[in-house]
C-alpha cells in the first residue's frame, strides 16, 4: 500500500522472535470460532446479541456482496457506522473479502468524507442513513460524485428509511449466502488490515495504516499483561473507529473468544446499569468517561459489583481520581499510546494501588521505550523529553504521505511521539504534554497541562482547558475555556484567587477566561484546541 515503510532489520528481528508472523486477523477469528461457536462475542445496547458463529455467519454475507460487487484483495472498504454490532459485522466481513477496513468517525462531515475516501481510493461505503436525527444518507449524497473511485454505496436503515435507492444492509444479510471460506480474500500478516483517522487535535487528519501483525501482537500483549481470558467481558463506550475501540473493543475479546458490550452513546447511568446488566469485569476509554461514573457512583449510590478495573487513556489521570476509583474497588490503570504506536505502555492492576502518583507505566514486552531531547539523545531519569517508542505494534506509515511518514517514523523504526514525558529510574514514565502543548509565554515554555491540572478542582468550573492565545508582545498568553458547574460559574479574578491558594507560580495564571457551553474532545478524549482557537478568534 502507498506510503508504508518497514525496516528489513526489525521485520526480520520480529518474525525471529513470534512478534510477527504470517497469520491475519481473519485466520485468529476463524481458530476461535471453531473453539467457542456459541459463546457470545458481541452485545450492544440496542438489543442485539450476537455470538461467535453468528458473527461468522453475518460477516460472510457482507463478504459475499462485497466480492459480487467486485472487491479484490488489498481494495478499501469505508465505512461509516456508529458503536454498533453492525460495525463488527462489516469489519469482519471486509477481512473475508480480504478488503483493508477503513472505518471513518461519525463527526466527519462532507470535506472529511471527501478528503478520506480518496485518500484510501475507497471502492465501497457504508454508512448508516440516520443517527441523532441526522440525515446522513443526504449528506453523503453531496458528496458522492467527488470520491474518484467509489463504485457502491450501503446504508443502514435502522433508524431511517434509505431514500436514494442505494442497497441496504438489510437486503444484503437477507439475499446473499454466506461466502464459502475457499472463496476468501487472501491476505499476509504483514499487509496493511485497517486504516485509521488520526484524532485530528491538529484539523489535520492522517490516515495510519496498521498490519495484521501490528494489531495482533498489540492486543495479545495487551491480553497477556492485563491476566485477561476468555471469561472476561469488556464494556466499549469508545467509538470503534479508534484505536481504542477498534484494538480493545473488538479484537482484543475476539482473539481471547471473550465478550464486549457496546453503548452507542456514553450515557453514565445507562452505562452502569448496562455493565451491571451484563456482568463485565473491565473497560476502557477517556478520563471523562470514568469521572462521570464516579461522579453518578457517589451521588447516587451503587457499584458496578464486577468490575475489576478501567483503563484510562487520552490524558493524564488525576491522582485524586486514583483514590475515589479505589473507593469503589476499581482499580484506575493509565494507559498511554497513540493511534500510531497503539497503548504501549501502562498500569498493570496489580500495580495501580502502589502507583497512585500520576504514571503512564511501564512499556509491554517486545516494546523499546526512550526519553530524548532535541538532538534524538537520551536523556536523565527525571529529564523532560520527548517520548520515542519502537516495537513490532508501530504503524507502518501514514497512507500517501511519505514526507509526514519520514518526519516522525525513522528508517530504524523508532517513532517521535511529539508526547513530553519524564522518565524514572524504575523505567515508568509519566507524560506531561504535548510539545505543542506548550503554551511559549515571552519565551518562557508553559506546560498546559499542569494549568489544567492547577484549575482543577476551582469552585464553579465543571470541565476547562487551557490554549495559548496569540499575542503582539509575548508571542502567546494563557487562555482557559471554562464549562459553567453548578452555582455561579468564577471569573477571572475569583480563578486567579483559587490558584494562589493552591500556590500555583503567577506565570501559569490565566490572562483570559471565557465561557463554554462545551470543550471540543476527539473520541479519544483529547481536546481540540484548534477549535478553541478559532472560537477565540471569532470572540476577538
Amino acid at each position: 500500500m502507498d506510503g508504508m515503510k518497514t525496516d528489513q532489520k526489525q521485520m526480520e528481528h520480529y518474525l525471529k522472535e513470534g512478534y510477527w508472523s504470517h497469520e491475519t486477523l481473519l485466520d485468529r477469528f476463524v481458530q476461535i470460532t471453531e473453539r467457542f461457536p456459541d459463546r457470545e462475542y458481541v452485545v450492544d445496547d440496542r438489543g442485539n446479541r450476537c455470538t461467535y458463529r453468528e458473527m461468522d455467519i453475518l460477516s460472510s454475507k457482507v463478504a459475499a456482496y462485497l466480492r459480487d460487487m467486485g472487491v479484490e484483495t488489498g481494495d478499501c472498504v469505508s465505512f461509516q457506522v456508529p458503536v454498533w454490532s453492525e460495525f463488527i459485522v462489516i469489519a469482519f466481513g471486509c477481512m473475508k473479502a480480504g478488503a483493508v477496513m477503513h472505518p471513518i468517525a461519525m463527526c466527519y462531515e462532507e470535506p472529511d468524507l471527501i478528503h478520506a475516501m480518496n485518500k484510501a481510493d475507497t471502492k465501497i461505503f457504508f454508512g448508516t442513513a440516520w443517527f441523532r436525527g441526522k440525515d446522513y444518507e443526504a449528506r453523503f449524497q453531496s458528496v458522492r460524485e467527488e470520491i474518484r473511485t467509489l463504485k457502491h454505496a450501503v446504508f443502514l436503515d435502522s433508524l431511517g428509511p434509505v431514500k436514494g435507492g442505494f442497497t441496504t444492509y438489510g437486503e444484503i444479510l437477507k439475499t446473499y449466502p454466506p461466502l464459502p471460506p475457499r472463496e476468501y480474500g487472501r491476505m499476509d500478516g504483514l499487509d496493511v488490515a485497517l486504516i485509521l483517522g488520526t484524532s485530528g487535535t491538529t484539523g489535520n487528519n492522517k490516515g495510519v495504516m496498521l498490519t495484521h501483525s501490528n494489531i495482533i501482537f498489540s492486543e495479545e500483549q495487551f491480553n497477556r499483561e492485563l491476566g485477561l481470558d476468555e471469561t472476561d467481558i469488556m464494556f466499549m463506550p469508545a467509538p470503534l473507529n479508534h484505536a481504542t475501540g477498534f484494538h480493545h473493543g473488538i479484537i482484543a475479546p475476539m482473539l481471547l473468544g471473550a465478550k464486549v458490550v457496546l453503548q452507542q452513546r456514553f450515557k453514565c447511568p445507562e452505562a452502569i446499569e448496562l455493565m451491571n446488566r451484563e456482568g463485565c469485569t473491565y473497560s476502557m476509554g477517556s478520563t471523562p468517561f470514568i469521572y462521570d461514573i464516579l461522579n453518578c457512583l457517589e451521588q447516587q449510590g451503587g457499584r458496578v459489583k464486577t468490575l475489576k478495573f478501567y483503563l484510562c487513556g487520552g490524558a493524564p489521570v488525576p491522582e485524586n481520581m486514583v483514590k475515589r476509583a479505589a473507593a469503589f474497588d476499581i482499580r484506575l490503570c493509565e494507559v498511554y499510546g497513540s493511534t500510531e504506536s497503539v497503548p504501549h505502555v501502562f498500569v498493570r492492576p496489580q500495580e495501580a494501588p502502589a502507583l497512585k502518583k500520576s504514571t503512564a507505566g511501564r512499556p509491554l514486552k517486545g516494546i523499546e521505550v526512550r526519553v530524548v531531547d532535541e538532538q534524538g539523545r537520551d536523556v536523565k531519569p527525571g529529564t523532560i523529553g520527548e517520548e520515542i517508542s519502537r516495537g513490532p505494534n508501530v504503524f507502518v506509515g501514514y497512507l500517501k504521505d511519505r514526507e509526514e511518514t519520514d518526519r516522525v517514523l525513522k528508517d530504524d523504526g523508532w517513532f517521535f511521539s511529539g508526547d513530553l514525558c519524564v522518565m524514572d529510574d524504575d523505567g515508568c514514565i509519566r507524560i506531561v504534554g504535548r510539545k505543542k502543548d506548550m503554551i511559549v509565554r515571552g519565551g518562557e515554555n508553559l506546560n498546559s497541562n499542569y494549568i489544567n491540572d492547577a484549575i482543577e478542582g476551582c469552585p464553579g468550573v465543571a470541565d476547562h482547558a487551557v490554549i495559548g492565545m496569540p499575542d503582539e508582545r509575548l508571542g502567546e498568553r494563557i487562555c482557559a475555556y471554562v464549562v459553567p458547574g453548578e452555582g455561579e460559574p468564577p471569573d477571572l479574578g475569583q480563578m486567579l484567587a483559587y490558584m494562589k491558594e493552591k500556590h500555583v507560580p503567577k506565570r501559569f495564571w490565566p490572562e483570559r477566561l471565557e465561557l463554554i457551553g462545551r470543550i471540543p474532545r476527539t473520541g479519544s478524549g483529547k481536546v481540540k484546541k484548534y477549535l478553541l482557537l478559532e472560537d477565540l478568534k471569532q470572540r476577538g
